[in-house]
């Protein structure tokens, strides 16, 4: 039997603290997804690697990008450039790979518009106390710091509805599992099938 001819796109937000990164750790292991580096034109801080942590691009390259549309989305922060580089994605879709972008809500929200085939999937706390738990139980950031992060993760939570599904993150293990719940259903679609269809009707 045939496997998928395309990858699915798989658009990943979630406020600090949800523990995003442990579950997309997790998920990466298996070798049909594949992880989108950003482009960056920030320098790199101290233990950061060029196409590992990001892509470290001069500001002429990164403009350059979205001048020819080879950004998918990007964003602008304290006079630093950050976004998506199409050509890595489409190649890797186009190998039958399930590309993970892990963007915040503004780029997804781009994304959203350029690709509408793509899976949005947001990463919740259970709630905004538990979340205010968790950044306090790290003890690397002070109490001003964390309701800050708090506000901000209250609005990001705001924009959830805007994405397909809503994974609850209360207890790691169940969490991860239910990403694995939706790439499959997003994979088992008609649309997603349509090669395995066609090959089970060839010699009808």
């Amino acid at each position: 039997m045939k496997m998928m001819d395309k990858g699915i796109l798989i658009v990943v937000s979630a406020p600090s603290g949800c523990g995003k990164g442990t579950i997309l750790a997790e998920i990466l292991k298996d070798e049909k997804f594949f992880y989108s580096v950003s482009a960056t034109t920030r320098s790199p801080r101290p233990g950061e690697t060029d196409g590992v942590n990001y892509h470290f691009l001069k500001k002429e390259q990164f403009e350059e990008l979205i001048a020819s549309g080879g950004m998918l989305e990007y964003a602008q922060y304290c006079d630093n450039y950050y976004g998506t580089p199409r050509e890595k994605v489409m190649e890797k879709l186009a190998e039958g790979k399930h590309v993970i972008l892990e963007i915040e809500v503004q780029g997804a929200m781009q994304i959203r518009e350029k690709c509408p085939d793509a899976v949005f999937i947001f990463i919740a706390p259970p709630s905004v106390e538990e979340l205010r738990n968790r950044l306090s139980g790290r003890g690397t950031e002070t109490a001003d710091v964390i309701e800050k992060r708090v506000s901000e993760a209250a609005h990001e939570i705001s924009f959830a509805d805007r994405y397909d599904y809503v994974i609850v993150n209360d207890r790691l293990e169940d969490a991860i599992e239910d990403f694995r719940t939706v790439v499959r259903a997003e994979e088992l679609k008609s649309v997603n099938q349509k090669n395995i269809i066609d090959e089970v009707l060839k010699n009808a």
